[in-house]
Formats: C-alpha cells, sequence, structure tokens
C-alpha cells in the first residue's frame, strides 16, 4: 500500500499518519506537499489531523484552495480512498467532498483524551476488517469537532449507511453522535478521532489499526 500523506502549513499529525502507516502496517508511506497539483501514483491518501494555514477563519475553510485538493477531489472520483481525520474531516467538508460542518465543541472547549467509538457499518473499505458494533477505542484532540447537518442530510446518512462511527459518550455535542461519516460512493471518509494515534501499543490501544487494515484489503479491490 502506497498512500500520500498530505502536509499543510501547520500540519501536526502528518507524521503520526506516516508513522502508523510506514512502521505500524509496514506499508508505503510519503509526504505531499499542500501546493503540489498531482498525488502521483499513490493508493490512498491522508488527510492528517492539525492545524492548516487559516483555520483562524474556519476550519479548513482556506485549506481546501490548495492545488493539492483539486488533485485530492479528482482522485476521489476515480474511484480512489481517501481519508480525513481531525483537521482533515474538517478539509473534506470545506471542500464538498463530504456533507455537513464541523463547528466549536460543545461547552467551547478543546478536548483531548480517549473516547470510545461504536462502528455502525463494516460494509466500508475503511471498516471491512471491522464488526458492525465493535467498539473501538481511540484518541480526540480537537476544538471545533462538532459535527452538524440538517435533518434531511442526517437522515439520508443513516437511511444509506454513511455513518461509520459514533460516540458512546458525546464528548462534543455532534448530531446523532456521529463521530465519522462516508460519501455516498463509500470511498471518502472522515472521522474526528485519531485512528494513527491508536496502532501502537505503546500507545495504550491498537485499536485504530483496523481502520487501515481495512484500507490495505481493499486497494486491490479498487485497483483492479
Amino acid at each position: 500500500m502506497k498512500v500520500g500523506v498530505l502536509v499543510f502549513p501547520g500540519s501536526n499529525c502528518d507524521h503520526d499518519a506516516w508513522y502508523a502507516i510506514h512502521q505500524n502496517l509496514k506499508g508505503h508511506a510519503e509526504f505531499i506537499w499542500h501546493d503540489s497539483h498531482t498525488l502521483g501514483d499513490v493508493d490512498a491518501v491522508v488527510l492528517p489531523g492539525g492545524f492548516s494555514y487559516g483555520d483562524y477563519l474556519r476550519c479548513g475553510a482556506i485549506a481546501r484552495f490548495s492545488p493539492v485538493m483539486q488533485a485530492v477531489k479528482n482522485f476521489a472520483a476515480d474511484g480512489g480512498l481517501v481519508i480525513g481525520v481531525c483537521n482533515g474531516f474538517q478539509i473534506l467538508v470545506e471542500a464538498g467532498l463530504l456533507p455537513g460542518a464541523l463547528l466549536r465543541n460543545v461547552g467551547l472547549r478543546f478536548i483531548c483524551k480517549e473516547v470510545a467509538l461504536r462502528t455502525e457499518t463494516a460494509d466500508s473499505p475503511f471498516t471491512s476488517k471491522l464488526s458492525k458494533g465493535q467498539v473501538l477505542r481511540i484518541p480526540i484532540a480537537h476544538g471545533e469537532g462538532q459535527y452538524f447537518a440538517d435533518q434531511r442530510t442526517l437522515d439520508e446518512l443513516e437511511a444509506e449507511d454513511r455513518v461509520a462511527f459514533r460516540y458512546l459518550e458525546n464528548p462534543n455535542g455532534s448530531a446523532r453522535d456521529i463521530a465519522g461519516i462516508l460519501n455516498r460512493e463509500r470511498n471518502v471518509l472522515g472521522m474526528m478521532p485519531h485512528p494513527e494515534r491508536a496502532c501502537d501499543p505503546l500507545m495504550g490501544s491498537t485499536d485504530g489499526l483496523g481502520i487501515f487494515q481495512s484500507m490495505l484489503a481493499n486497494i486491490p479491490v479498487l485497483t483492479k
């Protein structure tokens, strides 16, 4: 698996994602600078967490205009796997690759702790190695992680089985406890919790590995 990890000015979780793929999964990861117009010959793309430039305006609102995002849109349109984590989730929403918005946490406080997620679907390239209902322990670290969408969009996400993960105890006020969602084609995932920070026993949990292992297992199918 060759994975491109996008790097925006201010990103601070790009090396975490690189390590999880390169070291924990023994895959190949390479960094892609935000002003690149191409992704190269990658099999999947990770938009990591952190603080992309322009977050003082609205998280992801400026980053979505980076040249690399057009390449990401084209890659996703061709069926390529794209996962956005935390700030990466915000960028995917701002870029129109996923519906809804990410708002300030209820309570207006930054939250950094481990949370429990329930896997809502195993029918996606990101969750196929997980079981529906499986509980994962994965950390969060965000100040604007409250997922919001209108009722029609929320109903569609649930009816189309596109809610990937829910919080067991909602830490940020997200609508219907949503922690991660899929696009209609099911090849783009956005999630607030950080699976790349739960891939090594030294970090206290390896529950995030299942998400990346699912991607690895599905890449040959998608690229045939």
